[in-house]
């Protein structure tokens, strides 16, 4: 049996989520001190959507942007993250907004931070009907996070009847728990995630949040068996991220499948530029190849090299080609001496 069944769709994947306006200080400096900003777009559900699309998935998501110059900046760097906007919504109202979040990169031993102005953005008023209904019955895998859950009572409701919206036109369908703290309680997340979780098929969910968010115990792999044998999961991967210092990490993650786990050594001593949007890397990585192999160790291998990639790119969108992922895959299997550059 198929992870993700071969259908002849208009859409490998479909996300939904917010996109947002990402301002950064440059050269490390705090946000209290810096006079400018760069400008970039993310959100979690695009930082996937454009990663596997960068391998070659065809892409869509679903997303309410302002129908203004800003919005258009959005819309473009979806575009540019060769994503497709036919699915996207335009807020032409007097408050129309996007949201924005300020990151500030950490020099050890002051850590990276994020602050949050989000609220009352275009996104959190989107309703389903705004939705072309085309969308559920035009992609093979569905997929979307907790964050999107986590903005408003509106869009948890809507998250979770689209959900069911996909899973019974036949779409697959793909959730990263995302636990964030700075936008709802444990509680909260824990009773709206387990409601989704017998829709979910390919569960991206980390150690820390398995056992403080949604209380499990046992070994890992005890906790990872259980979303199969209590919920009828398919898939879950979690990742593992060791951070020697801001910048340098080691990253490696276990998955189960159909009574196995599959894992690597890990990526070590990562050269960390952005580390922000790489949990997102790996959902995309794993998620191509779970789209277009049935070999869950090559979801492994394509998750963690795209995380260790995108560590080292600054940015919340990952950007590397299926070549270049090869390329790092390769060099990741290999012992021995190394090549210095790639020409």
């Amino acid at each position: 049996m198929s992870i993700i069944p071969m259908k002849d769709k208009k859409f490998d994947m479909v996300g939904f989520g917010e996109v947002m306006l990402r301002l950064s200080p440059h050269n490390k400096e705090k946000i209290s001190r810096s006079e400018s900003f760069e400008k970039q777009a993310g959100g979690s559900e695009l930082n996937v959507a454009s990663g596997a699309a960068f391998l070659g998935v065809r892409s869509a998501i679903i997303t309410r942007l302002p129908d203004n110059k800003v919005g258009r900046f959005a819309k473009y760097k979806i575009r540019y993250g060769n994503v497709s906007d036919d699915y996207l919504i335009y807020d032409d109202s007097k408050n129309a907004r996007l949201g924005i979040y300020y990151y500030e990169a950490g020099a050890y031993p002051r850590k990276s931070s994020v602050v949050y102005d989000r609220a009352h953005s275009s996104m959190c008023y989107l309703k389903k009907e705004e939705i072309d209904p085309s969308v559920y019955t035009n992609t093979r895998l569905f997929h979307v996070s907790g964050i999107t859950m986590a903005l408003n009572s509106n869009l948890k409701e809507t998250t979770i009847e689209i959900v069911k919206k996909f899973k019974e036109a036949g779409a697959s369908i793909s959730f990263d728990c995302n636990y964030r703290a700075k936008l709802w309680s444990e509680e909260e997340a824990r009773e709206a995630i387990t409601s989704i979780l017998p829709y979910i098929d390919i569960l991206f969910v980390s150690e820390e949040t398995s056992r403080k968010m949604m209380q499990k115990t046992g070994t890992l792999e005890e906790i990872m068996k259980s979303y199969c044998d209590e919920y009828g999961c398919k898939v879950v991967a979690t990742t593992k991220r060791e951070v020697v210092s801001p910048t340098k990490h080691n990253f490696s993650s276990k998955l189960y499948y159909n009574g196995c786990f599959y894992e690597e050594p890990a990526y070590e001593n990562i050269e960390v530029i952005d580390r922000i949007g790489s949990g997102d890397a790996y959902v995309a990585g794993a998620l191509y190849a779970l789209l277009t192999t049935d070999d869950p160790m090559q979801a492994v291998r394509y998750g963690n090299a795209m995380s260790a990639v995108k560590c080292t790119t600054n940015g919340d969108m990952p950007a590397a080609s299926l070549e270049e992922i090869q390329s790092v895959i390769k060099s990741h299997m290999s012992s021995g001496p190394q090549e210095e550059m790639s020409r």
